[in-house]
């Protein structure tokens, strides 16, 4: 059993390849799950669809992208923390709106961190590098995930 400690849910592959190689690159996760949509993401987390008996602990963090064709990230993110089983897992809203309303939702959702993506690609490997840093050496997860 493959212990996923981050799942990375993102539809643009550029940004998805980004992400992924900023996090191993600085060794911050042994393994990242990509996904590529919103109904992806919750057929990952809840063991259904092509993930029918998903037998993978849950993964130590969620960076989940907010615009998403067939399911937004806040439709997801209010899946999420809607169900016993995912709702402590800390979910970090990584997107390029910096929109009020999508920020309040997010947090109102339950979101943990929302993070605006830079548009130069050094500023982005940065931001997840810190990101990757905090929420995977720094932060204290709850016990029962």
């Amino acid at each position: 059993m493959e212990l996923i400690e981050i799942l990375l849910v993102e539809d643009n592959m550029n940004d998805a390849e980004l992400a992924i190689s900023a996090l191993n690159e600085y060794k911050l996760a042994n393994k990242v799950e990509h996904v590529k949509d919103g109904p992806e993401a919750l057929d990952y987390m809840f063991g259904t669809g092509k993930y029918e008996g998903r037998n993978t602990p849950a993964p130590k963090v969620i960076l989940l992208d907010l615009k998403m064709p067939k399911l937004n990230g806040l439709e997801v993110l209010k899946k999420l923390k809607s169900n016993d089983k995912t709702k402590k897992i800390p979910v970090i809203m990584l997107t390029s709106s910096k929109e009020e309303p999508d920020i309040d939702q997010a947090y109102n959702l339950g979101a943990n961190s929302y993070i605006v993506k830079p548009v130069e690609f050094d500023k982005f490997v940065e931001a997840l590098k810190n990101v990757g840093f905090y929420w995977m050496l720094i932060n204290q997860p709850p016990v029962n995930l």
